[in-house]
């Protein structure tokens, strides 16, 4: 699986605190071998991310991606990161 990423979220993540940082890593690990994990809460978005699905990064912290499923390489493409408040306004 290949995993892109918008300049949205690589200027955000860069300000993000190094903790969240660290758990994102974390997280990103699980989800390249098991993306429905439990601990990852993997859903789809509705309203304005319609589309999209989420995946917990820490208790308040989401990353939200967009799933391209190329049959040759499909990809995991994370447009944006934040907590819920910042994202879900």
């Amino acid at each position: 699986m290949r995993i892109d990423y918008s300049n949205k979220f690589l200027k955000k993540f860069a300000k993000v605190p190094l903790s969240v940082r660290k758990a994102f890593q974390t997280r990103l690990d699980i989800f390249t071998t098991n993306p429905n994990h439990p601990l990852l809460r993997n859903h789809a978005l509705i309203g304005k991310y319609e589309g999209y699905r989420s995946i917990n990064v820490t208790g308040d912290w989401r990353a939200i991606f967009e799933e391209c499923d190329d049959l040759l390489s499909p990809s995991k493409y994370f447009i944006d990161i934040g907590t819920h408040s910042q994202l879900y306004r």
